[in-house]
């Protein structure tokens, strides 16, 4: 990982190409391959793409199911939002990640009515240790490709395979030239939980575990710039194994994210 630089602050994730049309930059670089995209700026760019579409001061974002539908490719692609179910409180969205005449990524997210509840608001997610008592971190080094390169992260005392509390940021926007706001901000991040307690060394191992999809449910409206990971990595016997993670900001706890994995030997050529 990689500190903020005055250099890297007028950078960005991707460019905006006019339309949904848009073109993925070395900071989206894939950490499995080298010419794919990573699923954490793919999930902060589509999660804009509906925060854009068809907006409702009296609504927001929920929930957010991905499935990744194979190789995300770096280059050129459209995104392809609509509406599943219309509705006055509750609506359903969708947006496609569409590379090569083919359907990458598809998400579906909730957004719903919000209104003051204030008076029977409640919070049972644990605390996370602030800025203040983590440390520098480079763990992340163990990771290649431009996304890993790009965040600038902080640890929590106790980290080990499997086991992990870090904070996250990034000095990059979304797009070039556009604002990016807190949630897209964040949610750009919350992918990389895959990456912070891995069971195994990438690359040093003899397994990969790469996440089949992505599901978050935000029950708060994020703020800043700082993403917290209180992540849990499970493996079963049987290939398949589990990153779930409670999501915060420097305010507190704000959603969950859970991503199923596929563990499997690493194929090496003949």
């Amino acid at each position: 990982m990689q500190e903020t630089t005055t250099a890297t602050q007028t950078q960005a994730y991707y460019r905006h190409l006019g339309g949904n049309l848009y073109a993925s930059t070395v900071h989206a670089q894939g950490a499995w391959n080298d010419h794919e995209q990573h699923m954490a700026p793919v999930t902060g760019l589509m999660v804009r793409a509906l925060e854009q579409f068809q907006p409702r001061a009296d609504m927001r974002l929920t929930r957010f199911n991905f499935d990744i539908l194979g190789l995300i490719p770096a280059g050129e692609f459209n995104i392809e939002t609509t509406v599943l179910r219309p509705g006055r409180t509750i609506e359903l969205l969708q947006a496609e990640l569409v590379a090569g005449g083919r359907t990458a990524v598809r998400v579906t997210a909730w957004r719903m009515l919000t209104l003051d509840t204030t008076a029977v608001a409640a919070l049972e997610d644990e605390p996370f240790p602030s800025l203040e008592e983590s440390e520098r971190w480079h763990g992340l080094n163990v990771w290649p490709g431009g996304f890993i390169a790009s965040l600038e992260g902080r640890n929590i005392a106790g980290h080990r395979p499997g086991r992990g509390r870090a904070w996250l940021r990034t000095p990059h926007d979304m797009v070039d030239g556009e604002p990016t706001s807190a949630l897209v901000r964040l949610m750009g991040l919350v992918d990389s939980a895959n990456g912070i307690a891995a069971r195994v060394p990438p690359g040093q191992g003899s397994y990969m575990f790469p996440n089949v999809d992505l599901s978050v449910h935000v029950y708060r409206e994020p703020t800043g710039e700082w993403l917290g990971l209180d992540t849990k990595v499970t493996f079963a016997g049987d290939g398949i194994g589990l990153t779930s993670s409670v999501l915060h900001d420097e305010e507190g706890p704000f959603g969950r994210a859970e991503q199923i994995l596929t563990v499997r030997p690493i194929p090496h050529a003949e």
